[in-house]
């Protein structure tokens, strides 16, 4: 494609992320979008209605072999959790109980968080405002790789690594990034979570504990769920920092594919996406879009102009809070 971005370094620009404008314009054309917005009264039963079902998952794994639970883990555990922190990215959005009981969604972004096995709801939502407000700012933004990433993982074999890598890349990148300090809310999500975790260690032992972690990690890394972490933001098409995916795997990833549509109105719940898509098609349609995560991956190994340097970034001139 020979863009900017593969080796080398960032593609920096001086304006304004896309989405700002593009939703003020839709909304002006159509406003009954608005309509849209708002708590998902569904998401609840459905998050619920996951956990328990690795519950049971727990259950059934503890006195199956290493091998079986780590095949269970990958193929089907991992799965699971992986679309459970879709889940809390879309419940960091208040779309669970909605903007006036936000303490309801922190809560139980930390209840849909439990079959992850590691704390992670209150540090995702503390990042992932900044990642909407400040898309791809220089410091801000943990969503793009360091400059260290970029460097090193620049050839198909490396880059496997870093897919493989990537659930300790999105932990462990903000602490270098943009460091914070730890809130209370973390600090509960966590005391939270290891209580769960030795409950299932007491009542089942090692093995479900190590199901439902090993399944996070694995799943979190080279699947082809974890397709959209590439397709969402890298920089396949020069000048293009978004991309949108509609097939199959958006009905167990929350409608996490469409991207363009969730930066222009995130606080519209996944399961109503698709319809603002509908609503404002020829804003969509003629977009860059991808039709295969897994193709996504195949192109980011093997593509030599794209890598982890393949994302726009831009400054933004304002005083960080701490």
């Amino acid at each position: 494609m020979g863009i900017k971005g593969g080796r080398g370094d960032f593609e920096w620009v001086y304006n304004d992320q896309p989405h700002t404008s593009r939703r003020k314009e839709i909304l002006a054309k159509y406003p009954e979008i608005k309509s849209l917005m708002g708590p998902d009264p569904q998401l609840k039963w459905v998050v619920t209605g996951m956990v328990l079902t690795q519950l049971l998952a727990c259950y059934l794994v503890h006195d199956l072999s290493w091998k079986w639970v780590l095949f269970w883990a990958y193929g089907f555990g991992g799965c699971i959790n992986h679309s459970l922190t879709l889940a809390i990215h879309d419940i960091s959005h208040n779309v669970a109980f909605g903007n006036k009981q936000a303490r309801w969604n922190r809560w139980f972004a930390m209840f849909a968080n439990l079959p992850i096995g590691l704390p992670y709801s209150a540090s995702f939502k503390k990042y992932h405002i900044d990642h909407h407000r400040y898309l791809g700012g220089d410091g801000l933004d943990v969503d793009v790789p360091t400059d260290l990433e970029g460097w090193f993982f620049c050839t198909p074999f490396r880059k496997v690594v870093w897919l493989f890598l990537q659930p300790f890349f999105y932990a462990l990148r903000p602490l270098v990034v943009n460091p914070k300090p730890v809130s209370r809310l973390e600090a509960l999500n966590a005391l939270v979570q290891f209580i769960a975790d030795i409950l299932i260690y007491y009542l089942w032992g090692l093995k479900p504990v190590l199901y439902l972690i090993s399944g996070s990690i694995l799943c979190m890394g080279l699947h082809p769920i974890s397709g959209h972490f590439i397709a969402e933001h890298y920089m396949f098409l020069k000048g293009h920092e978004t991309y949108s995916y509609y097939g199959p795997l958006n009905l167990i990833t929350f409608n996490v594919g469409y991207h363009m549509e969730h930066h222009d109105f995130p606080s519209i719940p996944g399961s109503r996406l698709p319809l603002v898509k509908k609503m404002a098609a020829e804003y969509y349609d003629s977009l860059p879009q991808h039709t295969s995560w897994v193709r996504v991956l195949w192109d980011f190994v093997f593509d030599d102009s794209i890598g982890p340097y393949a994302r726009i970034k831009r400054e933004y001139k304002l005083v960080k809070q701490e």
